[in-house]
């Protein structure tokens, strides 16, 4: 059992799906011969050949278009936008094609495929590389949407998706492809979908978060430990469907909560998750539900990403914040 990087979990899971699935594919712009840009499907096409690790050429409304053909026909691709930022000429195929085709055909046709999109900022890059827009998907019927923050949900997550008989917007933060290692088994077992993961338990404040803002709230927990305050962290894991269920249940517990996220505050999934607890959980908060988040603008360049980002000062103001209420 090896510690690995999230990045080389999403690679073994790949590797593993290849291995044990003939009808599993994977392609996109350099995953082949250069192992992505990222280095997620390094050695891939090498171990299985080029006629199931490919290339393509840089047009993503192409990409989706044949991964939603070839999944329709009984094949399950697993295709890589190179980043979310470059989704956008693909929307049209994957909401008004593979979203839909389940509905469209009553069932008879499903489209098993996974869209790969690494995520989010944190590495300085242009605007066009650090969006954070899950929320555009989790609001399309017909879509999954799974974001991993660690090397072993990554693993398990990603085998789960490619097995899923319907199309999985599955989002890599790419920020923290590196940042820790985990053991991870290359067992072939896959997580569950549509379920939170309980990071940690608390009796004082729920915080809810997903992606690579897990790494700001769990240091958040740990200086509201040395406080003497006790912090439930959650993982959401999928945003599309949400699991609201373990949400509610630990925010009876606590009768606090804060929402965590990268992406900007307006109509974010921390807006969706809040509408639900003023709707099924009211009764049980002592304070208003509080929101850390991106704020409405587009990724500002380099040494300004930093004051966009959420950090766990900003976590604990925001703690701080709905512990003072009454």
């Amino acid at each position: 059992m090896a510690e690995i990087t999230l990045v080389e979990a999403v690679n073994l899971a790949m590797a593993r799906a290849l291995t044990d699935d003939e009808s599993v594919i994977v392609f996109g712009e350099d995953v082949g011969a250069n192992g992505g840009v990222f280095r997620a499907t390094e050695g891939l096409q090498q171990k299985f050949g080029d006629e199931r690790v490919m290339d393509t050429p840089l047009a993503e409304t192409v990409i989706t278009g044949m991964a939603i053909g070839m999944a329709a026909q009984g094949l399950r691709p697993v295709v890589e936008i190179q980043f979310m930022g470059f989704i956008y000429s693909a929307v049209d195929q994957i909401i008004n094609h593979a979203a839909r085709l389940r509905n469209r055909t009553r069932g008879r046709i499903t489209v098993p495929m996974v869209l790969r999109a690494p995520f989010g900022g944190g590495i300085h890059a242009p605007e066009h590389h650090s969006e954070s827009t899950e929320a555009m998907f989790a609001h399309m019927p017909g879509l999954r949407v799974v974001i991993p923050s660690s090397p072993e949900r990554a693993y398990g997550l990603m085998l789960a998706a490619i097995r899923d008989p319907d199309p999985v917007i599955f989002l890599e933060p790419k920020r923290i492809y590196r940042m820790i290692k985990q053991e991870v088994i290359d067992n072939g077992e896959a997580l569950p979908l549509d379920v939170c993961f309980q990071l940690r338990d608390g009796s004082d404040v729920t915080l809810v978060t997903w992606g690579a803002m897990i790494h700001e709230t769990m240091q958040a927990a740990d200086q509201l430990a040395e406080q003497g305050i006790s912090a439930e962290v959650i993982d959401v894991a999928t945003i599309k469907p949400l699991d609201m269920e373990t949400i509610l249940k630990s925010v009876a517990k606590t009768g606090r909560c804060v929402i965590i996220h990268e992406a900007a505050r307006n109509c974010g999934v921390g807006a969706e998750i809040a509408a639900n607890l003023a709707e099924h959980g009211l009764l049980n908060l002592f304070a208003p539900v509080q929101r850390v988040t991106g704020y409405d603008t587009i990724m500002p360049y380099f040494r300004l990403e930093n004051h966009y980002m959420p950090s766990s000062e900003r976590i604990l103001t925001a703690v701080k914040k709905t512990l003072e209420a009454s």
